[in-house]
Order: C-alpha cells, then structure tokens, then sequence
C-alpha cells in the first residue's frame, strides 16, 4: 500500500466532515432563520431551490478544477489553493449568519473550492497507483469512499446539535475548522505523493481531434455530425435566452447538457474522419470518452434521487413523530453509517459469495443494481408520504427502510462510479474525466430543479389533482419511476460497453517522480 495514502484519507475524513456539516443544515436554517422574510407556504420550497442549486455549483465547478489541473497547475497545486478558497467560503457562513448576500456568497466559494477539488482528490488517489499495485486501487478507493462517509457521520450527528444549542456562527465554523485541518494535512504529505504532471500541449488531443472530426469535409458529402453540433449550440442560446423564465440555474445547465449531448453525438458520427488527420490512438480515445459519457448521462437519475434526502427527506421528516431531542436533519446520519457497514459487507461476504454461484460482480453490473436501489427507496418513500397525507401519523423510524435502500443504491453507484471513472478515461483527461462524472450529479439536481419548478405551474397542478395524489407523493413517484427507467436503459448499454485498462505503467517506464 502505498504510504503516502493516510494523508489523503485524513484529509478526506476532515474535509467531508466540514462539507457535510454545513450542507445537512442548510436546508433547516434556511427554512428557519435565513428565510423568515417569506411566508411560512413558501419558505421549504425557496430553502430546496437553494439547496439544490448550491449542490448543482459543487458540482458544476470541478469542470475548472479538472481543466485547471490537467492544463496547467497539476493535481497537488490545485486542490491546495482551491482548498484555501473553500476555506474562506465556510468563514463567510459563519461570520454571514443573519445577511442573506454574504451568505450567499459564502455557499458561492465553497461551491467553488468544494467543486473544484471534488475530481482531483479521487484521480489523485488514482496517481498513487500503477501497474505494479493497481490490484490495490478498489481497495482503496473503497477506503477513500469509506473514510467520505465517516466524516459525514460525525457531521450529520453533532453539526445540527450545535446549530440548535449554540446558534449558526458555531454551526457554520466549526465545520470551517475542519476544513483548515483537511489543508494542511493535505501539505503535510506533499513529499511523499506521487505528482503526475500536467501534460504538455497535445496536437492530438481530445478537443483538437473532435474539432477536426466536425469540420472536416469529405468530396461529395455532407456534414451531418455537425449539423447536429450547430443544433446542441442553437438549443443552448435559446435556453439561455429562457434564463429570466426558468432562472439563470436551470438556464445555463440546460444549455450546458444541450452543448454535451448534441456536440457528443455529432462528433461520433464524423469521429472517422479524424483518422489520417490524427493517430489512431488519439481518434480511439476520443471515442472512449464518448462511450463513458453516456454512462455518465444514464447515472444522472440515481443523483436527482440522492441528492434529495438533504431536502425532501428531511422536510418530510419535519412533519413526522419523533422525540423532542431527535431533529430530522439528524436522521442523515444513518446514510454514511449505512455506508460503512455495507462497503466491508460487500467486499467480504456479498461480492464473493455472488463470485461462488458463478455471477461476477463487475463494475457496471453494480452500478445498474444500484440505479434500481434508489428507485426502490423511492417508492418506500412515496408510501409514506401517501400514508401521512392520508392522516396517519408516521414515525420518523419508517424512513429506515428508504435510507437502507437508498444507500445501498449509493454504494453500489457511487463508490463503484469513482474507480470506474479513473479506470477508463485516458491519461491526458484523468482530471476532466472525473470533473464530468460529477457533473452527471450537477444533471442529476438540475432534473429536481425542473421538476419542482414543473409543478408550479397550474396545468401541471390541476393534472396531479387529477391523480389522487399529493403533489409531493407524486413527485415521489415520479422520481422513482426516472429511476426505473434509467436502470433498463443503463442495464442495456452496459451489456455493450467495453472496458478498458487506463492505469500509468509502472514508474520506472512511466517517468514520473515519485516519493
């Protein structure tokens, strides 16, 4: 194992913890104290959108980091300094407590410094790795995924016991105090790591191969795979031109995800007359990362589903029985707990009992599994909801059932989609890669953001009347119902993609500087 790896995970422990310290109380201080300008209808419903919208920009934001990094800084550099910014970010919560732009700006920089390390953290955990020790690297990534969740659990039990006994300043810092911690722990094993640097300037690089495949013209034909890009940029300036309709957020990711999709299809369709122009390997690994995107865009429903039980969950909890001590924000604590159970549970008894009966347990085969998880957990929530909409008074101990579900869900995605996503994307792009598998979660909450803005309209309104249902219950089952039909669709192209081996060699070939 390697030894410079403690330092990452402590690092990983503590800045979990301040990340997810501050962000479990969010949505009750808003609702709370923040927002008490609003009338008490409203206040859950604005506390969501910003809830929502701030994770959309933590997960937004790690396109910079991860181009920043694999252009100019490298990984180490980057994640320190944007680290600092994250820093300043939880001091503006803290100091920020009762001014509503200050504490925006605060959610701001932290979405910043959080986005931007977000990719580089785990490939860099990934760079500590070759192919003399690759066999290791699930392991750890597990770990990585493992020490995540500690940190969570600290912070979802004592972060919402201090904003009660000793109001947000404390809530809020205390969190920044971590973060510090997570920094200069992160220095203090700069000597030891393995330091990849950026690579140099690639006239065969990603974007340059994906320019030439759509502008190349071929005697007598057209350019089909351009038209289709033009329509993705078309799309994306009339979204933008809906900003003062639908808000600026939901705006510029729309046109964003419109940019991906349409320029990704356009460019597979040309990607062959690239050849010739580019080599060989070049143009194939351009069609690689064409290939993991749509996994990456078949994710998206199982984050729109996660996402919400530090916003839905917990406004459900509000309304539901527990002791007097208890707050719903709490009940998040059984996440990461979850999550640490199931991890060791997994790896040592479930993954190699299904290897016995003959089913190997490959990484695409549990990410499909875990799609369907959440949908499940979202129909157990639904349930519920029917039932208190029904009268029945619930206790908050029926959303047991919806977390176990829902996080085995997560650990079979999440924690599998990390390695999956260093595993496969080519050298020169590690960074963006992982910054464009966590924008499958910024797509993920702008599904929630569209959906919940969906339902204020009075069609739309007068339609679920229709249906017996309370519009949260069938929000509910909408969601799972996304869920669903993502896990077929993902099961089916899974049976289809084929893997691939993007680990360095081993350091004497690769040239690189090690501890």
């Amino acid at each position: 194992m390697p030894r410079q790896i403690p330092f990452i995970i402590i690092n990983e422990i503590c800045e979990r913890f301040s990340f997810y310290g501050m962000r479990n109380i969010l949505t009750p201080f808003l609702i709370s104290t923040l927002l008490m300008f609003m009338p008490v209808a409203d206040r859950a419903g604005e506390a969501k959108h910003v809830f929502h919208t701030f994770v959309i920009g933590v997960f937004f934001f790690p396109l910079l980091g991860g181009w920043l990094a694999d252009r100019f800084f490298g990984k180490y550099n980057t994640v320190f300094w944007l680290s600092l910014v994250y820093c300043m970010g939880h001091a503006c919560l803290a100091y920020f407590e009762d001014n509503l732009n200050g504490f925006y700006f605060g959610l701001f920089l932290i979405a910043l410094g959080s986005g931007g390390i977000k990719p580089l953290v785990s490939s860099f955990v990934g760079d500590q790795f070759d192919a003399s020790n690759k066999g290791k690297a699930k392991l750890v990534y597990d770990m990585f995924y493992w020490s995540i969740n500690l940190g969570s659990f600290g912070a979802s039990l004592l972060i919402p016991i201090f904003l009660r006994d000793y109001g947000p300043a404390v809530a809020f810092g205390i969190p920044g105090i971590l973060m510090f911690i997570a920094t200069m722990v992160f220095w203090m094993g700069k000597k030891k790591y393995v330091h990849v640097p950026p690579p140099p300037a690639d006239p065969h690089s990603f974007s340059r191969v994906a320019r030439t495949a759509l502008l190349a013209a071929e005697p007598g034909q057209a350019r089909p795979g351009l038209s289709v890009a033009r329509l993705g940029v078309a799309g994306a300036i009339v979204s933008l031109c809906m900003a003062p309709q639908w808000g600026f957020v939901i705006a510029a990711c729309s046109a964003l995800v419109l940019l991906l999709a349409f320029g990704g299809v356009g460019i597979a369709m040309q990607l062959e007359r690239a050849r010739g122009m580019h080599p060989d390997h070049a143009v194939e690994g351009v069609r690689a990362v064409l290939r993991i995107l749509i996994i990456f865009a078949l994710v998206t429903p199982f984050f729109s589903l996660f996402d919400q039980k530090a916003s839905t969950w917990v406004v459900q909890g509000g309304a539901m029985e527990k002791p007097s001590w208890f707050m719903p924000a709490q009940m998040q604590a059984l996440n990461p707990a979850l999550v640490m159970l199931l991890i060791p549970f997994n790896n040592l008894i479930l993954y190699p009992l299904l290897g016995r009966l003959g089913y190997e347990a490959t990484a695409l085969r549990r990410m499909t599994a875990g799609i369907g998880f959440s949908a499940l957990a979202w129909i157990v929530i639904g349930a519920i909801q029917m039932k208190m909409d029904g009268g029945t008074s619930m206790s908050i101990v029926w959303q047991i059932l919806p977390y176990v579900l829902l996080t085995m869900g997560e650990v079979l995605v999440s924690a599998t989609g990390l390695e999956f996503a260093y595993s496969q994307a080519p050298a020169s792009m590690k960074g963006t890669i992982m910054s464009l598998w966590l924008l499958s979660t910024t797509v993920g909450n702008l599904w929630v953001l569209i959906v919940n803005a969906s339902v204020k309209n009075d069609a739309v309104t007068a339609y679920i009347q229709t249906t017996g249902f309370s519009v949260t219950a069938f929000q509910m089952f909408f969601f799972a119902a996304f869920a669903a039909i993502a896990m077929l669709a993902f099961g089916w192209y899974a049976k289809r993609y084929r893997m691939v081996d993007n680990y360095r060699g081993a350091p004497a070939a690769a040239g690189l500087a090690t501890p």
